[in-house]
């Protein structure tokens, strides 16, 4: 039976520090390939693989499309493009983002799993919101493992604690830990997919599709389509924008902002013509359209106030609108 010689590796904030322990910590002549993805902005120059290549004497190196995959490689998502297994391939694809990531992890995680199943193991380190944890779900239901870095251990908790709370976890351990179990991992034989595979709160994974007729897609505007069943779903659109419930929460609430700024700019603009066109009329003795403008002031101003008042006076308190994410704690997965 094969090994678990395929390795993907999911981060975001506080990643990097992360992925400097977890790489340092591997023996370089471990039989496995490395696939990481960290979320960068689009415009950023990434400095990740002159950096991780400093902390290992594996190679390390952004992946470059159709370049073969090869034991004792790590393989780093370049900037603003998705990082994808084919078989025996990487592929690198600047394809629609996911929960608002290019790159993002799920992508990464799901056709690792969908090309390598039983041989995958995927880990989820620190970092922001839930990517990762759709994927890692993926990787399990193909008879991969799944590992997630300690919650509490982590700089950001959020992405660990989502696949906690949606996904059977096989391992969950402190940075520190993440290493020697790695390499124990490895050396196990790599199991068959199972037909089914359970989260916490019963059966996902059936590729169930709905049309949502009243979500669109935050970035194009397209009709959502409703994938997954049970705990997990997600929502995509016509050009392959993908969603969490929580991803897609937050880009709409992003959507939002930029309109309400969008509409404070005009709405102020419109106060700032009826102004001038008031004070314009005054200066000509035509009190009639002074009212007119000076009216169509007050109004403006009014819904200026509102708007402003939607968009400085939402949050709470903190500056952020957040809201506490409820934590399950881990348990071993129970023996078959």
């Amino acid at each position: 039976m094969p090994e678990h010689d395929i390795i993907v590796i999911g981060a975001s904030a506080g990643g990097v520090e992360a992925l400097i322990v977890l790489l340092g910590g591997l023996p370089t002549d471990l039989p496995v390939s490395l696939f990481v993805v960290l979320h960068l902005p689009p415009t950023a120059r990434s400095m990740l693989p002159a950096i991780l290549g400093r902390t290992t004497r594996m190679q390390v190196a952004a992946a470059v499309d159709g370049e073969p995959i090869e034991r004792g490689r790590v393989y780093v998502a370049p900037v603003d493009n998705h990082l994808m297994i084919g078989d025996g391939v990487v592929r690198v694809v600047h394809s629609a983002r996911e929960n608002g990531h290019r790159p993002a992890v799920d992508p990464l995680f799901r056709t690792a799993a969908e090309v390598y199943g039983g041989r995958v193991i995927g880990v989820v380190l620190s970092g922001t919101r839930d990517c990762g944890t759709a994927g890692l779900l993926e990787i399990k239901r193909h008879g991969g493992i799944a590992v997630v870095q300690d919650p509490e251990d982590a700089v950001f908790s959020e992405m660990p604690q989502s696949a906690l709370d949606n996904v059977p976890v096989d391992h969950c351990v402190p940075l520190a830990r993440l290493p020697p179990l790695l390499v124990d991992l490895v050396r196990q034989k790599a199991g068959r997919a199972p037909a089914k595979a359970r989260t916490p709160e019963g059966m996902v994974g059936e590729n169930v599709e709905a049309v949502e007729g009243e979500f669109t897609c935050p970035e194009c505007g397209g009709n959502l389509v409703r994938n997954g069943d049970g705990a997990m779903l997600n929502f995509r659109c016509k050009v392959g924008h993908r969603y969490s419930p929580e991803g897609l929460e937050d880009e709409q609430a992003s959507a939002l902002d930029a309109a309400l700024w969008i509409a404070l700019r005009t709405i102020e603009d419109s106060a700032a013509l009826a102004r001038r066109m008031a004070g314009r009329a005054a200066e000509r003795n035509q009190a009639n359209l002074q009212a007119h403008f000076e009216a169509k002031l007050r109004v403006a101003e009014e819904r200026a106030a509102l708007v402003r008042r939607a968009l400085l006076g939402t949050n709470d308190g903190n500056g952020t609108g957040a809201v506490p994410r409820s934590k399950r704690a881990w348990r071993p997965p129970a023996a078959e």
